[in-house]
């Protein structure tokens, strides 16, 4: 310890800051894993978790041996991240972990010059985690995540077109937003029931708790469609199109996000895919409201 406080006196400034950055990352991710070591049922995986949680310390008491400062974890990305383990699962959050300890690994690698086997040690530890990390990922959690992309694109493809098409050949906005509820309904429980039946078809012993994935991801998708129409005036059928579209795209945005980050694959791939599909099919059905209007000559 002595030596170290020896060194102490010889850094930089600019490596002071950047040590007093990793002293604090490391309690962040000590606190973090503490949490999800108290919630984790595996006693293998909490076992993993606690050892992690104090590696985290001894980094940082390590970094204030550099620093010659306390300090504090990053309490707003703890509270966050909290709230992402509890809503999404821990797949989610350990993906994110794991890329924080792939940069963590590149921020000791380079203080390796200044600080010597202190980093080279940390850099070490920091490498298991990360592969600690890839052996938690609880993959049986996205099990039902096909079922959830099944009921959000159909939601998103027919209720699209259908409430695009309606809105043209309607211009009203409770009118659009009354057959968009029926239909939605309808669909949904259509579509959870289709779902059902194809999994027991597979032998799927979950088959119930799959469709009731694929129901309430279409009916929340029903739910976010209609709002628009809701809330705007009779007469703004374009504003609420516009608004839903909007929507559409930030349902898009968020679902593969999700994706993205816990099977680690492509945001903007899936994204792209999913936003042509949506955005064409009700453009290829407001025409059709346009023409089935005129050649039928209804006006509401």
């Amino acid at each position: 310890m002595s030596e170290i406080i020896e060194q102490n006196k010889k850094i930089s400034r600019k490596l002071r800051r950047r040590l007093q950055r990793c002293q604090r990352d490391e309690l962040t991710g000590a606190s973090l894993y503490s949490f999800m070591a108290r919630r984790e049922k595996n006693a293998d995986n909490r076992a993993i978790l606690e050892q992690m949680a104090a590696q985290e310390l001894e980094h940082a008491k390590v970094w204030q041996g550099y620093t010659g400062r306390r300090a504090r974890p990053h309490r707003g990305r703890i509270r966050w991240l909290k709230l992402l383990t509890v809503l999404l699962g821990y797949t989610f959050v350990l993906r994110i972990l794991q890329k924080d300890e792939a940069l963590a690994q590149d921020e000791y690698k380079a203080l390796q010059e200044q600080c010597g086997e202190d980093a080279g040690r940390i850099f070490d530890e920091e490498y298991a985690h990360e592969k600690a990390l890839i052996g938690l990922l609880d993959e049986e959690r996205l099990q039902y995540i096909g079922a959830m992309v099944l009921g959000l694109n159909d939601a998103l493809v027919e209720l699209t077109g259908t409430i695009a098409g309606l809105t043209f050949a309607m211009g009203n906005t409770r009118l659009v937003a009354l057959s968009g509820i029926i239909t939605g309904i309808s669909a949904t429980f259509s579509m959870a029931a289709s779902n059902y039946l194809a999994e027991r078809a597979n032998n799927n012993p979950k088959a119930l708790k799959s469709s009731l994935f694929t129901g309430i991801a279409y009916l929340v998708t029903v739910a976010l469609l209609v709002t628009p129409y809701l809330i705007f005036p009779q007469s703004m059928a374009i504003y609420a199109l516009a608004c839903m579209l909007s929507v559409v795209l930030l349902i898009i945005i968020v679902f593969n996000y999700y994706i993205s980050v816990a099977r680690d694959e492509s945001f903007w791939k899936r994204f792209g895919e999913m936003a042509v599909i949506s955005l064409s099919v009700a453009a290829i059905a407001f025409g059709i409201g346009l023409l089935v209007k005129r050649f039928l000559g209804i006006d509401i």
